[in-house]
């Protein structure tokens, strides 16, 4: 499992090891909880994801989950970092998801796990908003398969789980808001649903192509300014790349 890609197979049976891992270090009567977020949580609540590459959580747990985790890697060979929390360093993270998580199973007695669902797996995906990631075609999906499932999501629905977990519609960036206002124009989310992914691969090859040629160069702050630039680039004569390389845009 070196290269583990995660899926509605494989997910649960490695959540299933760790329990039986942090049960064999701290017994049976000292519990933990994992709130799964992103990706993993897709994978779990609906169909039109396939894999993930990593598990975001919240981790309510000993300090030995930690070795229990890395046991656990080193024994299936799942990458590191396979269990992490980054995300708590993201905007996206506020500790109100624990709240409106939901259930899903318990392995060996001692490790609860719940994930976070619809609206608010939404706006968590929308706070993100990654264009090279899974973000936007994500909250497409959920949409979709919300709908067909009789379950539609309205964006009322939206701006209130924003209100709830961030404190206003008005703190998800102006991007995302542009983005979810003209899906619920969109009547063919299926097709959308599609487009939106294949912009996400293509921007993900640009910077892995930039990333190539300027080492050391892509941050937080200047990745979008250079995703736009580089597509930019595409259908226009513009400044080569290095330019924006230089200024550290």
């Amino acid at each position: 499992m070196s290269d583990t890609l995660f899926t509605r197979d494989n997910l649960d049976s490695c959540l299933k090891e760790l329990a039986k891992e942090f049960r064999k270090i701290n017994g049976s009567r000292i519990p933990a909880e994992i709130i799964l977020i992103g990706g993993a949580s897709v994978l779990i609540n609906y169909g039109f994801r396939e894999m993930t590459y990593d598990m975001d959580a919240i981790i309510q747990a000993s300090s030995s989950m930690k070795d229990a985790i890395n046991h656990v890697g080193d024994r299936l060979g799942l990458p590191n970092g396979w269990l992490n929390t980054d995300f708590m360093k993201t905007s996206s993270y506020t500790p109100k998801l624990i709240q409106y998580s939901k259930y899903y199973i318990k392995f060996s007695n001692v490790l609860r796990v719940r994930t976070v669902s619809a609206e608010y797996l939404i706006v968590m995906k929308l706070m993100a908003g990654r264009q090279y990631k899974n973000d936007l075609s994500d909250v497409v999906g959920i949409l979709l398969e919300q709908q067909n499932n009789g379950k539609k999501i309205h964006l009322d629905d939206i701006k209130r789980v924003a209100d709830e977990l961030y404190g206003g519609y008005d703190k998800i960036p102006e991007s995302s808001r542009i983005f979810i206002e003209a899906t619920y124009q969109n009547l063919d989310l299926e097709e959308l649903y599609k487009k939106i992914r294949e912009d996400e691969r293509q921007n993900k090859d640009i910077l892995l192509e930039f990333q190539d040629h300027y080492p050391e160069v892509l941050n937080g702050d200047n990745l979008a300014d250079i995703l736009k630039a580089a597509k930019a680039r595409k259908n226009a004569t513009l400044p080569p790349l290095d330019a924006y390389a230089d200024h550290n845009v």
